[in-house]
């Protein structure tokens, strides 16, 4: 069952407050890029993610009640778990669409940076923000 099937429904009045969840510098080894030597190697990236939240009424000090960014990391070493992705774009996708399958976030901005390919450049790569529809 994924995180997002574990939690309840929300009450039916949030008083339309929202929070930003965030996961600031995560960077991990993952296998992408579109040329050969890239295939054949891990590379880091950093990803960065702010989450826009509908707020729960009644937090209640209850994780339960509350986005969690342990569960947001374990996801996205799932999908860099996958295999290969050739661009960034794909995997900000990918990172944006399994955030919104929590039926809490209604809006996800995903930046992936890789950071070892340019040595004149400290990264290089895409920020995206996608809204639930």
């Amino acid at each position: 069952m994924s995180p997002a099937e574990k939690v309840t429904a929300l009450p039916a009045v949030s008083h339309g407050r929202t929070m930003k969840v965030f996961v600031r510098d995560l960077v991990l080894p993952c296998r992408i890029g579109v040329y050969g030597h890239e295939k054949h190697a891990d590379q880091r990236v950093r990803i960065n993610l702010e989450l826009s939240c509908h707020e729960h009424p009644a937090i209640n000090d209850d994780h339960h009640n509350v986005v969690c960014y342990a569960e947001v990391v374990e996801g996205i070493r799932g999908l860099l778990s996958d295999g290969h992705i050739n661009l960034v774009e794909t995997l900000a996708e990918r990172i944006a669409a399994m955030c919104l399958e929590d039926h809490r976030i209604i809006g996800a901005k995903v930046r992936v940076e890789k950071l070892d390919v340019m040595p004149e450049a400290s990264a290089v790569g895409i920020e995206i923000e996608r809204q639930r529809r």
